[in-house]
Parts: structure tokens; C-alpha cells; sequence
């Protein structure tokens, strides 16, 4: 049994600290409580709204599926090799199966790192249906604290949704020294600098512009997704939570309180830091699924949706560095499409966070983890074929 955070007092060696918390053994623990070491808002949901789940009993832990390397695994195996703490299933909006571990519960929000960003595309939609957001105007209309930083220039809202704007920064997780590590105590995920006080927002708007022009190549940078987090703010004159609240929780029915995690002077880490249960993600899959319909109610604009299948730019995409990762594949809107229009289209995070729509199978599957590694290419591959398998077994 894991003695993190255990004891009174907590011993040194078993105590979870900014230095240390995504890293192994502590991040099992900390990934499912978040709040106990960073500033927080909630996303308040609706308890008088919410409503379980449908399920029905369906064992796929023993469902064999055929890895990248050609080896026999199974869905079990996989969840194993990927330290899996949290995994759902749903076929046409009934739970098919269900599986907490390493003391994640139903109630327990975990955090989903970049699948953050899928939902705060999401938002994007519903506030641009309404007039209040116009994702073809420049950035710096919103911002003009960004004039002559990276997202001047004729950068817009649509570049930040699609990752095409051209910024110099590199997603370097394993970085010690350089602009991502300092990215980090911005956002208040690492220890501060008493000689440097940055915050996220003065980080922003720090960043130079890139040596492509916007729209050209997908660059995945995080420091993007909170500068539209920060112009969603401005638009809405309201805060990212209570945005994320009104507009996707509390129809959604969601079943617990999220959160999101702040910086030092309370801005929202939009990029990365949601905090909610699996089953409240499920839902929001399911709503995905469903051209944004869920208790009958359109959540997000059915025009949003078919965008995000149909819309994305695949020359951007294999221009970029991820081409090899899905063939075909582009992204739109803060999703993934690994395909033609139609196809699966995902969510991911860094440590194994994963939400994974394929419309045609009616087939939603969301698994949260806490992998040693911030990105594990050959387990991505794997993850991906076994959720193929199940999309496959469920799909008549």
C-alpha cells in the first residue's frame, strides 16, 4: 500500500510538494487531489439536474486486440502497462463498463491536463453561436496587451482554436532550464523564483512570433490555449469557470463539481487544468457524440460539431510534426481527427488522459492515468489500437 501523503505529520520522503508532484510514485496520488496543492476555482454543477448514468454489465477487461508490434494484449494488459487509474466505456449512452483504481473513485475529480483545452473549444462554440465570441477577429482585438508579441500580426481567434499560430516555443515537459520551465512557475506549477515573479498573463505576452505565418503549420504549444482562455474572458466579461459552469456543466447534468487550477493572481490555466470525475467526462463525450445534444437540450451548436469533423487543416497538419502521429489526421477546434470525416476523433493529455468519439460506432471511451512518462508515443499507439478493438467488439 502506498504510504503518499500519509501519517501526521507526513513524512518527507512520502510528502507530494511542487517539486515533485507529476513525477512517480507521487502522481497517483496528486493527480486526484489537485486542490490540495494548487489554487483552484469550481465549476459548479447542478445537483438538482444531475441524473446517473445508464449501464449495463460488460466485461472487457479480457477483449483481445493486436498492438502496433503485432503482440496479442488485452484491454486489462493495456490499462496495466499504462497505469490506468480511471476507464469508461459507453455504447450509445450506456455505461458498457466501468473501472477505478489507485484510489480514484466516482466522486474523485482527476486531472485531465490537455483535455482541458478540448473543452474550452467546446466553450468557444457555444459563445460564438451566441455573438459574444468572433473567431475570425484578430487577437489583439480582444487583447491589446498582445501587440507585438507572438499573437500580433494578424493572428486570430481560429488560429488559437487550431493550433496555427506561429509562436517560438517548444512543448518540452522534460525541460530544466529553458522557456518551458519557466512556462511552469507562471502558471504556478512549479516553485517560484523570488528573483523572477512571473505570472501566466505577463508570461504571454512575453512570447515572440515564429518564423512561419499564422495558418500555415500546426504547432502544438500549451501557452496558446491559455492566451484563449484569456481572450474567452474578455469577450464574456466573465470568468473561464464560470463560463465552463453555466454553459457546459450545469446543462450537461454533470453529477460533481470541477475545478480548474489558477496562477498566483487568478488567472485560469485554460490550456491544462481541469479537474472533473470520469463520469462527468463521459458525458461530455457522449454530448460530443451526439452533435452536442445531451438531456435534450443543444449544449453545443450541431454546426460546431460538423465543423470540428469536417473543417480541420490537413496541410497544416502535414506540414507539422505530428503528421506521423495520425496519418490523415488534422486538428480543428482543440480535437483530434485521426481521419476522414466521420472517423474517431480524440482529446488527449499528457500521463495517459484520453477521450476517444467514434461517431459511427456510437462508441464513447474515456480513461485517465497516471503514466510515469509525460508522453509515451509507442503507448499512444497501443491505447489507441485497443480502443479501435472496443469500438470494433461494440460497434454492431
Amino acid at each position: 500500500m502506498s504510504r503518499i501523503m500519509t501519517g501526521a505529520p507526513v513524512a518527507s520522503e512520502h510528502q507530494v510538494t511542487l517539486e515533485n508532484w507529476r513525477t512517480k510514485p507521487y502522481s497517483q496520488w496528486s493527480f486526484r487531489n489537485v486542490r490540495r496543492l494548487l489554487p483552484t476555482a469550481a465549476i459548479a454543477h447542478d445537483p438538482r439536474a444531475a441524473t446517473p448514468l445508464p449501464q449495463r454489465c460488460d466485461d472487457l477487461g479480457t477483449l483481445a486486440f493486436t498492438t502496433p508490434a503485432g503482440e496479442t494484449a488485452s484491454i486489462d494488459r493495456m490499462l496495466a502497462m499504462s497505469n490506468a487509474d480511471g476507464f469508461l466505456v459507453m455504447k450509445h449512452g450506456q455505461i458498457v463498463t466501468q473501472w477505478y483504481g489507485h484510489g480514484l473513485t466516482p466522486e474523485t475529480p482527476h486531472l485531465v491536463f490537455s483535455i482541458t483545452k478540448s473543452l474550452v473549444g467546446l466553450l468557444c462554440g457555444v459563445l460564438a453561436d451566441q455573438g459574444v465570441l468572433d473567431v475570425d477577429a484578430p487577437v489583439v482585438e480582444y487583447l491589446p496587451e498582445l501587440r507585438g508579441s507572438a499573437y500580433d500580426h494578424g493572428a486570430t481567434v481560429r488560429h488559437l482554436l487550431d493550433m496555427t499560430a506561429s509562436v517560438t516555443f517548444a512543448e518540452d515537459y522534460l525541460d530544466t532550464r529553458g522557456a518551458f520551465l519557466r512556462y511552469r512557475r507562471a502558471m504556478g506549477w512549479n516553485p517560484p523564483l523570488p528573483d523572477d515573479p512571473v505570472d501566466l498573463r505577463r508570461f504571454l505576452t512575453e512570447l515572440r512570433p515564429g518564423e512561419r505565418a499564422h495558418g500555415e503549420v500546426f504547432h502544438y504549444n500549451s501557452p496558446t490555449t491559455d492566451v484563449l482562455g484569456w481572450v474567452i474572458e474578455r469577450a464574456a466579461a466573465r470568468p473561464l469557470d464560470a463560463l465552463l459552469s453555466q454553459h457546459l456543466w450545469m446543462p450537461l447534468g454533470a453529477q460533481h463539481e470541477a475545478c480548474i487550477t489558477l496562477d498566483r493572481l487568478g488567472a485560469p490555466r485554460a490550456a491544462a487544468g481541469l479537474c472533473a470525475t470520469l463520469g462527468d467526462l463521459a458525458r461530455c463525450a457522449e454530448m460530443v457524440r451526439c452533435r452536442g445534444v445531451a438531456n435534450s437540450k443543444q449544449i453545443v451548436p450541431g454546426w460546431w460539431i460538423d465543423d470540428i469533423m469536417n473543417n480541420g487543416s490537413r496541410e497544416a497538419w502535414q506540414r507539422s510534426t505530428w503528421a506521423d502521429f495520425l496519418p490523415g489526421g488534422c486538428y480543428r477546434s482543440k480535437w483530434y481527427l485521426t481521419g476522414a470525416a466521420g472517423a474517431p476523433f480524440i482529446a488527449i493529455g499528457i500521463h495517459g488522459q484520453w477521450i476517444y468519439v467514434d461517431p459511427r460506432a456510437a462508441v464513447v471511451i474515456v480513461k485517465l492515468s497516471s503514466q510515469h512518462l509525460p508522453v509515451d508515443e509507442p503507448m499512444d499507439n497501443i491505447v489507441l489500437a485497443a480502443f479501435r478493438a472496443i469500438a470494433r467488439h461494440l460497434g454492431g
